[in-house]
């Protein structure tokens, strides 16, 4: 017969761990976390690339304004947004890069921002189409434009 020490050691003895019910409680516990957080989380992901978006055709139309000042016009559609980088052909006054970086980045979804002079909407026009890369749209698939 064990005595009541020995008893004691093989309780203490025993593997500890959680139970099926235990790890079932909270693995919904989780769901339902995750279920309330996800969409919260993914709107404010969607809404971070238009901003993005935005601050970017500022920082180009920043720096087209600054290419204007010293060569005395705006790049041509053909010339595109390399003229802020790159010194175009027959223009002597170019004193660039006129970006930090000389790079121009794509947008948020991988994208060519499009850049187009003369503009319609302004001297030029400067957007992207947002995620789903046609005109229009709501939400992530809304344009962002400089004359907005």
């Amino acid at each position: 017969m064990k005595s009541t020490t020995q008893r004691y050691q093989d309780k203490c003895r025993r593997p500890k761990g959680f139970t099926l019910l235990e790890i079932l409680v909270v693995l919904v516990i989780l769901g339902l976390l995750a279920s309330l957080v996800g969409p919260q989380v993914f709107k404010q992901l969607s809404s971070s690339k238009s901003k993005t978006a935005s601050l970017q055709i500022e920082e180009l139309s920043s720096a087209l304004d600054l290419y204007r000042l010293e060569v005395g016009g705006y790049p041509t559609s053909e010339q595109g947004l390399d003229a802020l980088i790159n010194k175009p052909a027959n223009i002597d006054k170019w004193n660039g890069p006129y970006l930090k970086k000389s790079i121009i980045r794509d947008d948020p979804w991988g994208n060519a921002y499009i850049y187009v002079f003369p503009g319609e909407h302004g001297e030029f026009d400067l957007y992207s189409l947002g995620a789903d890369k046609q005109e229009g749209g709501e939400g992530e698939n809304k344009d962002v434009k400089s004359w907005e």
